[in-house]
């Protein structure tokens, strides 16, 4: 399931909304694709993690191999950054003034957590897999708007 996830929104959604919308309504080819990519690979893909840290955060402890229920807190809080973040990227969609700055946002927050994921030496498969999409989302979203 996590896979799907990240396959969608990283990938298949925002390529789809993409040709869509070149084909219906034109415009720039770059700046329509980093449109989708910060609504998708930040907004969507935050705000499902965001929400599920938020009401289920033992299960983002579990994923990490926490057992101590005072991580609960933090996992919460994780979980509002995610969902502002999100919702930032999602505002984009009816005001593309957000566009940038939620790029920049997402840029920032993937690359430093990919960089993070980097660093475990002992990764299982989901932190393999959120180590390559975040570094790569984050740099596609530096190169459009580098």
């Amino acid at each position: 399931m996590y896979l799907a996830v990240i396959v969608l929104t990283m990938l298949a959604l925002p390529l789809l909304a993409t040709v869509l919308e070149l084909a219906v309504g034109g415009g720039a080819p770059a700046a329509v694709a980093l449109g989708w990519f910060v609504v998708f690979g930040i907004g969507v893909r935050l705000l499902l993690a965001g929400l599920k840290q938020m009401a289920q955060p033992d299960f983002t402890a579990r994923l990490l191999d926490i057992a101590d229920p005072r991580a609960r807190v933090v996992i919460r809080e994780l979980g509002f950054a995610n969902t502002s973040i999100a919702l930032l990227a999602l505002l984009s969609v009816v005001s593309p003034a957000f566009t940038v700055p939620a790029a920049v946002t997402g840029a920032l927050f993937f690359g430093l957590a990919g960089l993070q994921h980097a660093t475990v030496k002992a990764r299982n498969g989901k932190e393999t897999i959120a180590m390559v999409s975040d570094l790569a989302l984050a740099a596609l979203l530096l190169a459009r708007i580098g």
